[in-house]
């Protein structure tokens, strides 16, 4: 379990903190090892009448998002509050954004009032490193374009490792829309520092080339996930494909050949996806609503490891528990 114990109950050593978490490639193992066991143990505060810990009382986390999110979001808002920090949430709809102020004026404008953490995603990839540039804040990556999600790989990492009891040597079926999804990209490099191992398996338009770089395997057969331990399923993006292109013939003959339905899962098998989903095209809505779902508890997770990625980021020490949450 992680080194959370009461403040005052002993010094701890100062440890080499990341600035920031921009990618999976900011990360060691020893870090998500940590981060991962302190989402452990922050998820007992849940279990109370008071969820709140003072952890991170008096600092300003600022969650600037220029897309629509319901899950990110949300999670990162009560991650801070659950920790006592402030918030504040920015959207770029409604805001300056809409009369053409660019995001280095946006940020520029937020550093003014010294936040402590600026959570930030953005359809650009690159933006979050801007905004790490022009601010003296910790950014986090909160999903930039097609290219990263770290604080998801880490959610999807925590939720594995609570229901099969390990990350080590797990196999996890990547499922769908590969192509312009940052999730599998940082999914893939979080199995590979983990131990686990990857395959992909899409139609071949929709898998990008020299992704088997990055440590995974890829096919466009379907029956591999039998081998499986994990069938992670992602959604098809259709608000990132370019106009006109035809990825697959058609939708209801993508749900044929890569839909996941209650067929294609065996059983021990368990059943993820980051949301938001579109039942009866990728994943069956039997298959959605069962009992190797484990969907719901990536939600749960989220929240648990969020307040543990914005506790790394600004403390060094234990985190201050009542009593009744001491860890040994």
């Amino acid at each position: 379990m992680a080194d959370i114990r009461l403040a005052d109950e002993r010094e701890a050593p100062p440890r080499p903190l990341r600035r920031h978490l921009l990618g999976v490639s900011d990360l060691q193992r020893a870090d998500v090892t940590r981060i991962l066991d302190t989402a452990a143990t922050l998820s007992r505060s849940l279990e109370r009448e008071v969820k709140k810990l003072p952890a991170l009382r008096g600092r300003l986390v600022v969650n600037l998002f220029y897309e629509s999110s319901t899950r990110t979001l949300s999670s990162f808002d009560l991650a801070a509050k659950r920790l006592s920090a402030d918030t504040m949430s920015v959207r770029s709809s409604g805001s300056s954004v809409d009369k053409g102020e660019s995001l280095k004026d946006t940020a520029v404008t937020l550093a003014a009032y010294d936040p402590d953490v600026i959570v930030i995603r953005h359809p650009q990839i690159g933006a979050p490193q801007l905004v790490a540039s022009v601010t003296g804040a910790h950014v986090v990556n909160a999903g930039d374009g097609k290219h990263q999600h770290p604080t998801q790989a880490l959610l999807d990492l925590h939720t594995m490792q609570q229901a099969l009891g390990r990350l080590e040597g797990l196999h996890v079926a990547i499922v769908g829309d590969v192509l312009h999804s940052r999730v599998a990209r940082s999914l893939i490099e979080a199995l590979a520092l983990v131990g686990a191992r990857s395959t992909l398996v899409a139609p071949p338009t929709l898998i990008p080339r020299g992704i088997e770089a990055m440590g995974c395997e890829t096919t466009s057969d379907i029956a591999a996930v039998a081998s499986a331990d994990v069938i992670y399923v992602l959604r098809m993006q259709q608000e990132r494909m370019l106009a006109g292109a035809a990825y697959v013939p058609s939708l209801r003959e993508y749900t044929a050949l890569w839909g996941i339905t209650p067929e294609r899962v065996r059983p021990g098998q368990v059943v993820m996806h980051p949301g938001p989903m579109n039942r009866g095209v990728e994943i069956d809505p039997r298959v959605a609503d069962s009992e190797a779902a484990l969907i719901t508890s990536q939600v749960r997770s989220g929240l648990v490891v969020r307040m543990a990625v914005l506790y790394d980021l600004l403390t060094s020490g234990p985190v201050e528990v009542p009593v009744a949450l001491e860890v040994a």
